[in-house]
């Protein structure tokens, strides 16, 4: 069996190569699909994106995607320049143009503020419109992702406060993560666990983070981390299946004692987590909550896209 290396693993799919790629409109074939060198989010990392699954050929969660995005370019004054409803269009042509009616399908929708006259920060700066690009392929987790889990390693990287660059801003610049991923796998481990300015846990460079004790389920504050979409709709399911679950502060020595860890994220839902710190999870396999939330969390996504209709 393949072994893991972070939850974004996935196996090769050759129709990838073929792709057409959504650049302003244009659909255009992946060889071909650019942008300018004097972009905002080339230049500066100047822009929003989301990542969106697919299932039975519908976006799930499109709506919650979307309330992100549009409160992400509110924060950084970025005009999209298109509607929910056209944007929306957009995302149904490039899955339509590429045959993806089906399950086994990952968007990368990237907004940013479009080229700039010079390469220069100041968003005055900025020539014309932004630039939307909506990327999908052909993209399944890894078996062992969901089944087997991930190992972590704590990095010395930590989450920012909102007063240097909010965490909840879903923004092109991922240095902070991409520094905490790389100290995480020169380490030996697939991802990063991150702490808040605090000390206590907050989140993954990728994902976000969750321990089962005894029969609760607990997750960080949410102050340090991203807006998850996938982990507020755990918490959902959590609610509705009547799983105590908190969003509260914990250490890293209530991680070590945990009887399950798993992480949340878009691409591939619930993982599970064998170990932190080189420190094996209550037995070193996927628990029976963890389970049990994947399989709620499946259900759940169905009933989403169920009534969907493509515009």
């Amino acid at each position: 069996m393949t072994t893991a290396h972070g939850t974004h693993d996935h196996p090769d799919d050759p129709r990838n190569e073929q792709i057409v790629i959504n650049v302003n409109g244009q659909l255009v074939p992946r060889t071909q699909a650019m942008v300018s060198v004097f972009d905002a989010g080339f230049v500066l990392g100047d822009g929003v994106w989301e990542g969106l699954r697919v299932s039975a050929g519908h976006p799930a969660f499109l709506e919650q995607h979307l309330d992100r995005l549009w409160e992400g370019a509110a924060a950084i004054m970025l005009d999209i320049g298109r509607t929910r409803a056209e944007l929306t269009t957009e995302i149904y042509r490039t899955l339509v143009a590429n045959d993806m009616t089906g399950d086994g399908v990952h968007i990368r929708l990237m907004v940013t503020r479009g080229p700039k006259s010079t390469p220069y920060q100041d968003p005055r700066m900025s020539a014309g419109p932004a630039t939307v690009v909506i990327i999908a392929e052909h993209k399944d987790p890894l078996p062992a992702t969901v089944e087997r889990g991930l190992s972590l390693f704590t990095v010395h990287v930590r989450r920012a406060q909102p007063d240097t660059l909010d965490p909840k801003l879903n923004a092109h610049s991922k240095l902070n993560d991409i520094t905490a991923c790389i100290q995480a796998y020169t380490a030996g481990a697939d991802e990063a666990l991150m702490l808040d300015p605090h000390g206590f846990v907050a989140t993954c460079n990728s994902t976000h983070f969750f321990i089962v004790r005894g029969e609760q389920v607990w997750t960080s504050t949410g102050m340090y981390c991203l807006g998850g979409i996938t982990r507020s709709n755990v918490l959902r399911i959590c609610r509705e299946a009547g799983i105590p679950a908190q969003e509260r502060s914990f250490s890293l020595t209530e991680v070590y004692s945990a009887d399950e860890a798993f992480v949340t994220g878009t691409f591939a839902g619930l993982v599970p987590v064998h170990t932190v710190d080189g420190r094996r999870i209550g037995s070193g396999a996927r628990g029976p909550m963890v389970e049990r939330l994947q399989g709620l969390y499946r259900e759940l996504v169905r009933a989403d896209v169920a009534p969907r209709q493509a515009p």
